[in-house]
């Protein structure tokens, strides 16, 4: 199975909700730490994550939202200044939290001194910041008709569909390899899936969990 990661995130807005919800789907574990009780009240209801009332920048909340144990905290408020300040509490709690801030695009270049990652959701959506949190092994690219989902992903070492060609693989409906390893040719029935190298995939979400235990193991 491909890797769980603890998440909390700073903000239960329409970013941050929205990351939660991508997050889950790929089957991590969602805390959402957000200061509006009605927006507390409705983030509960959807079933999403699980969801702690109170401000982000206070390291008591933090704490009881599990910030000590996370591996990924990312503030997604509308605030800069209150996104950085719960990076940089959270990097303080947690050796080896990693952090994602979003800020405002025109000033992005100069706070990566102080978080692992910046987003500017503004332009690309919340995608962007799922993609920020899980890391480069699986990457969402765009989004297309309905939900169908474009994702570059990692072949891992240890993968069923690892050294195989995609005629060997049972790939379930609902899925297609577009690009080869070097992403410069469409893939061919004879493609080897090569551990190390990314592929571009679309996939349906009913079936999006099953290609990537086959790409992942």
């Amino acid at each position: 199975m491909t890797r769980t990661l603890n998440v909390v995130i700073a903000g239960g807005g329409r970013v941050g909700f929205q990351t939660a919800e991508l997050l889950a789907d790929r089957g991590n574990d969602v805390t959402i730490v957000e200061r509006d009780a009605d927006v507390c009240d409705d983030i509960t209801d959807a079933w999403v994550a699980t969801v702690i009332e109170g401000d982000a920048t206070n390291p008591d909340i933090l704490e009881q939202a599990g910030v000590t144990e996370a591996d990924v905290v990312a503030a997604l408020t509308g605030e800069t200044g209150l996104n950085l300040a719960v990076c940089l509490a959270a990097a303080e709690m947690g050796e080896t939290v990693r952090t994602v801030a979003r800020v405002d695009r025109a000033a992005a270049e100069s706070y990566t001194r102080f978080v692992d990652a910046v987003v500017y959701p503004e332009r690309a959506g919340a995608r962007v910041a799922a993609n920020q949190i899980v890391g480069s092994d699986v990457q969402t690219l765009a989004d297309v008709t309905g939900t169908l989902d474009i994702m570059q992903v990692r072949v891992l070492e240890d993968a069923p569909a690892a050294g195989k060609t995609l005629s060997a693989v049972r790939f379930p409906t609902g899925t297609l390899v577009i690009s080869d390893g070097d992403g410069e040719r469409i893939a061919r029935p004879d493609t080897t899936l090569e551990a190390g190298r990314h592929y571009v995939v679309a996939v349906e979400p009913d079936v999006a969990d099953e290609v990537l235990d086959l790409l992942q193991g």
